[in-house]
């Protein structure tokens, strides 16, 4: 209890990075990311690294923003935040060394409405972004299996 207490009052003195909209305070956590880390580091060289996540990240936002079938989701969402957050996250999963500084699954994505043709039509973008990247299959597939069990705390209809 006394931890979870610290931890909400350092998040609510961090200030917001440039750009991104302020939210409300919560409790920063790598366990918030969904998924523990890959052990596995040709993984993340397969995924060329930070420089690689980052141009995933971007390409998946640039397509779900123009994908009709979700872009209603995206539409009016702290993108600058989204971006930041998205990578860290993926770096942290991919076992790429970083610290996740997002919100948990359920409440990032609590209010939003995601049904499961939205999950799918996201992976869809998150895969043609990896094949962008060319990230090799099986570490795409590595990535989708720890990235899988995260739509429980993201469907909610």
């Amino acid at each position: 209890m006394l931890i979870a207490l610290l931890a909400l009052l350092q998040a609510a003195t961090v200030p917001n990075p440039a750009g991104e909209e302020p939210v409300a305070p919560y409790a920063q956590s790598d366990a918030n990311a969904g998924a523990t880390p890959l052990k596995d580091a040709a993984v993340w060289r397969a995924f060329h690294e930070s420089a690689g996540v980052g141009r995933i990240v971007d390409a998946l936002i640039a397509r779900n923003q123009a994908d009709p079938r979700i872009s209603d989701i995206f539409k009016g969402q702290d993108l600058v935040r989204l971006r930041r957050v998205l990578k860290e996250q993926l770096c942290y999963v991919l076992g790429g060394g970083c610290t996740y500084s997002g919100r948990s699954m359920a409440d990032a994505h609590r209010n939003m409405g995601v049904q499961q043709a939205d999950m799918a039509a996201l992976v869809e973008n998150l895969q043609a972004s990896m094949r962008e990247e060319r990230v090799p299959f099986w570490a795409q597939n590595r990535l989708l299996a720890k990235l899988a069990p995260m739509h429980r705390n993201v469907v909610t209809r």
